[in-house]
């Protein structure tokens, strides 16, 4: 009896604390003029939904003059929306005459972005660096038209879209457009002087070409914070192609040695060649003259005949080599 009357007791006190919970919200809500039936408040926990999120939330709605049904509210609830944040987004809205509908707020939220934090950039519009410092690179590299590399960097100023939230690419494609305008824009200009001398212009180039289409966010204006020289690249690169050339012809020019060589030796093997065929025919001549002695063709007196006129023509020679060489001299 006395264990029956315990559960009792323990009954009575976890029924009367769920009461008193209940009642403490309907109290509060009907406070505050956002009135929640105490059936309402019993049927969102049997949804499994929380009652404490949707009265607070519906309460902080209609202080800033904004009706929120709760169906409505456990609806976004109930698909995994973040309540708080809708709710605050559209107050923020609201008060800046940003033209933003529960439903849009609701489908922003649940597509994964921060509605909270685009309406506060919609309002107060954000500076993001370009390029990104997580990305390791300090600087947007690009080279001129005459080879001299520019290192420059850029502050970009963007307010968020809310008409594009959903489906609109993230800023890091803003970065990315702003980064391959500004290569583009250096890379057209003539010399980097002119890069240097008129910054502004990489800027009206790279807003010209309409960066934020097709992105959640609106470029307000790409001002460029620094521009430095970097390395002569076109230099570096004609000094390699000189380097390069010197050695095909150095190359080219010792296989044309190589050739001259190999022409010479083959010219030194045809005189040894023709001076033995020289050498050889001189000695047919006593061969055939001992012949012609053996045939009757040629007699003694025509033989020292033919020696006296050698010994002439080689008189001759020495006398005129001789006066060649006085003549030289």
């Amino acid at each position: 009896m006395k264990f029956l009357f315990g559960l009792i007791i323990i009954a009575a006190v976890i029924l009367g604390s769920i009461f008193l919970y209940f009642l403490k919200l309907w109290v509060r809500a009907l406070a505050a003029r956002a009135h929640v039936s105490v059936v309402n408040l019993v049927g969102m926990k049997l949804r499994g939904i929380n009652p404490t999120i949707i009265v607070d939330a519906r309460i902080m709605a209609l202080k800033a003059g904004l009706e929120m049904v709760t169906d409505d509210l456990e609806a976004h609830y109930l698909a995994g929306g973040n309540i708080n944040k809708v709710v605050r987004a559209l107050i923020a809205a609201d008060k800046a005459n940003i033209g933003l509908e529960f439903k849009q707020a609701c489908a922003i939220d649940l597509a994964g972005r921060d509605i909270e934090q685009a309406v506060q950039t919609s309002v107060n519009p954000r500076v993001i660096d370009a390029p990104v410092q997580k990305t390791g690179s300090e600087t947007i590299d690009a080279v001129a038209m005459d080879g001299v590399q520019l290192k420059a960097k850029a502050r970009v100023t963007i307010r968020a879209n809310i008409e594009r939230l959903v489906g609109g690419a993230t800023d890091e494609t803003i970065i990315a457009r702003v980064g391959e305008g500004i290569v583009t824009s250096i890379g057209s200009a003539a010399t980097y002087k002119k890069v240097l001398e008129n910054p502004d212009s990489i800027s009206e180039r790279v807003l010209a070409k309409g960066l934020d289409s097709g992105t959640a966010f609106e470029i307000l204006s790409v001002d460029i914070g620094d521009v430095d020289v970097g390395r002569n690249i076109g230099a570096e690169l004609q000094e390699k192609q000189a380097q390069t050339d010197l050695q095909i012809a150095r190359a080219k020019a010792e296989e044309r040695a190589a050739m001259a060589r190999a022409l010479e030796q083959e010219m030194k093997a045809r005189v040894e060649e023709m001076h033995a065929k020289v050498v050889d025919a001189e000695a047919e001549v006593p061969r055939a003259m001992a012949q012609a002695f053996r045939e009757g063709k040629l007699g003694v007196m025509d033989y020292f005949q033919m020696k006296n006129v050698q010994a002439d023509t080689k008189m001759r020679q020495s006398i005129g080599g001789e006066e060649k060489g006085q003549k030289k001299e």
